[in-house]
């Protein structure tokens, strides 16, 4: 059994407003097991408070609005049913115990037309994802040429994330995670392999950060900066991102957020750009929270591929201040319980990833009881 006092996973954090148990994090999870009109379905308050022992929770992400949708059976946070919803989810997790922010996405033109009622998809420029993406009757089709976002456009995109945010403090989030990673629209901004705009959110590094730190400013004014994270994935690959010079463009929007005091960064390590679709990690890809830990200036959360080893390894070295885990989690609701007592790790399931009832989703079984319940962050 490992000793809690020694291991660093185990130690508790507080990032910003949020108070962590432990720096053991449940990274978003995409699993498409919402209802109709995008409402979390009954069975993802049992499978979000199984899980509830983790430091912090993340939850799947979660469409800001209509017009921002591109995935099949994702949930939304814009209608007052879809509210109704993440209100049980929040419960039930913080019944257990637990902490639980939203992380709030805009596909951008990794969507179908299908999912906006026959509109093309949307952003920064009219430049076509590679590859295929799902449709609303969730079958493979080429992506099209998005509708380049004009001038006057763009402020209903960061009011969509700011009301988003907003709903999510009403359904009881104790926080809200904004997804700037993967290749969605945040993302999309940023790099120059789908921006390639001329105007004053495009070209220079800082102009195409500006969408993002106007959404980052606006969610914070809403419902206070400390309970406000972002989610980047530099050198990931999803999606066809691409940029000609990530060290850079990396650099200077992760000082940009660092000015803002917000409760924590999280980082996708490169070698784990790819996991959603494999199993294979290239352990020579660079390594992200090194490189751009000197320049943020609080909680910095490293999620992408760790084993017990090496996130103790990571936190030891100052690397991060908390880990996320996030296949392991689908397999092993009591995954904290695990690696503290050096337990054996169930196998996961990637057939029943996406998709689906109970199966590969709250079946899955626990080993330990959960932690006693705690005040609510």
């Amino acid at each position: 059994m490992t000793d809690a006092v020694a291991d660093p996973l185990f130690q508790p954090l507080r990032a910003g407003a949020l108070r962590l148990r432990s720096r053991v994090v449940m990274p978003p999870l995409t699993r498409m097991r919402a209802g109709d009109g995008g409402v979390p379905a009954a069975l993802s308050a049992v499978y979000y408070a199984q899980r509830a022992s983790a430091g912090l929770i993340v939850t799947e992400a979660t469409h800001i609005s209509a017009g921002a949708r591109g995935l099949p059976s994702v949930p939304g946070i814009y209608t007052p049913r879809q509210i109704d919803g993440w209100r049980h989810i929040s419960d039930a997790v913080h019944a257990a115990g637990g902490v639980i922010v939203q992380q709030l996405f805009h596909v951008g033109r990794l969507s179908h037309p299908s999912h906006r009622d026959g509109a093309a998809p949307l952003g920064p420029s009219a430049i076509t994802a590679p590859g295929q993406g799902y449709a609303a009757d969730a079958t493979l089709r080429d992506f099209v040429a998005p509708h380049a976002l004009a001038l006057d456009e763009i402020p209903a995109i960061v009011a969509e994330f700011r009301q988003a945010a907003l709903n999510a403090r009403a359904a009881g989030m104790d926080g809200i995670e904004l997804h700037a990673a993967n290749g969605y629209l945040l993302e999309q901004f940023l790099v120059d392999g789908s921006n390639q705009r001329a105007d004053h959110y495009g070209g220079a590094i800082h102009n195409r950060a500006r969408l993002l730190l106007e959404v980052l400013d606006a969610v914070c004014a809403a419902i206070g900066a400390d309970r406000v994270g972002v989610r980047l994935s530099p050198f990931g690959r999803a999606g066809g991102s691409h940029d000609s010079d990530p060290a850079a463009l990396y650099a200077h929007v992760i000082a940009s957020i660092s000015r803002r005091r917000n409760a924590y960064l999280h980082l996708i390590e490169a070698r784990a750009s790819g996991v959603g679709r494999s199993d294979q990690l290239p352990e020579t890809a660079i390594g992200v929270a090194p490189l751009f830990r000197p320049l943020y200036d609080g909680v910095l959360i490293s999620s992408g591929g760790y084993s017990h080893a090496s996130a103790e390894a990571a936190l030891l070295a100052g690397h991060a201040d908390a880990i996320g885990f996030g296949r392991m989690f689908i397999a092993n609701p009591d995954l904290p319980a695990r690696l503290l007592r050096g337990a054996p790790l169930q196998p996961y399931q990637r057939a029943t990833f996406y998709g689906g009832g109970a199966e590969g989703y709250t079946d899955y079984p626990a080993l330990y009881p959960p932690p006693p319940e705690r005040e609510k962050p």
